[in-house]
């Protein structure tokens, strides 16, 4: 379970005005549930996700995670989450192979262990073709399901994904989205940050729309659906952000 009270994140700028990166977002996500953190670049979005896997603290707010506070027990919470974004690192002299097995034992796996989790990732994942080359010669599609992988390792209860199908091509996006539904069926808790909305609409059990740091909309597909009166998820953002313009003026 995840729970977000009030986050805030303020950065200075060289102007000396602060800007508010994220501004009192809150929201809550149950087991076995995806929920989809949606709004244009600049929103807040990854700044948000940063500060929930313990990557960036916040300028005031809480977030738990699996029952454990970012700010206190950042430790716990990094051993509770599956980070993975569109850019994850990858060390470029190591195969997919020896990726997933050297972070196994960073997670404290014995050598066996860590083998027998690789090689149980690189089957479900479809990597045999690719688990023993390079990383360096890895293609976009394969660097992000070893990246998947990695993230897998330890089998943590939430996952957080930024952005995880970004410039895939068709089966690679098939295989991750996938990945996410099986996730969710696992008993996942799971947080889904992207720009395709199709994949929002069909995928989050709960929708969050972030515009200037702040959650102007949350709610299933269809409760937004009903408050807008429009059925395109991107129809309903433009609509909720205007509106949200014009009760600011």
């Amino acid at each position: 379970m995840i729970v977000v009270d009030n986050l805030l994140k303020i950065f200075p700028t060289a102007d000396g005005h602060d800007k508010r990166a994220v501004d009192g977002v809150s929201f809550r996500v149950d087991a076995g549930r995806i929920y989809g953190l949606l709004g244009p670049n600049g929103a807040g979005k990854t700044t948000t996700l940063r500060m929930l896997s313990g990557l960036m603290a916040p300028t005031a707010g809480r977030a738990i995670l699996a029952g454990h506070d970012v700010a206190t027990h950042p430790r716990e919470v990094k051993q509770s989450i599956g980070f993975l974004t569109a850019n994850t690192g990858l060390y470029q002299r190591l195969s997919p192979r020896d990726v997933l097995i050297y972070f196994g034992k960073l997670h404290g796996f014995d050598r066996a262990r860590a083998e027998a989790r690789a090689a149980e990732l690189i089957k479900w994942l479809e990597m045999d073709d690719f688990a023993d080359m390079r990383c360096g010669a890895l293609s976009t599609g394969q660097k992000q399901r070893t990246s998947i992988g990695r993230a897998l390792v330890a089998d943590p209860p939430i996952l957080i994904l930024d952005e995880p199908t970004l410039g895939l091509d068709v089966l690679s996006n098939r295989l991750i989205l996938d990945f996410i539904c099986r996730e969710r069926t696992e008993g996942k808790t799971i947080i889904l940050s992207t720009h395709y909305l199709d994949e929002a609409e069909t995928m989050c059990d709960q929708i969050a729309l972030l515009h200037n740091g702040a959650i102007v909309a949350e709610g299933t597909i269809e409760e937004l659906r009903q408050r807008t009166g429009t059925e395109r998820l991107s129809n309903i953002f433009l609509q909720l952000v205007h509106a949200d313009q014009v009760a600011e003026i």
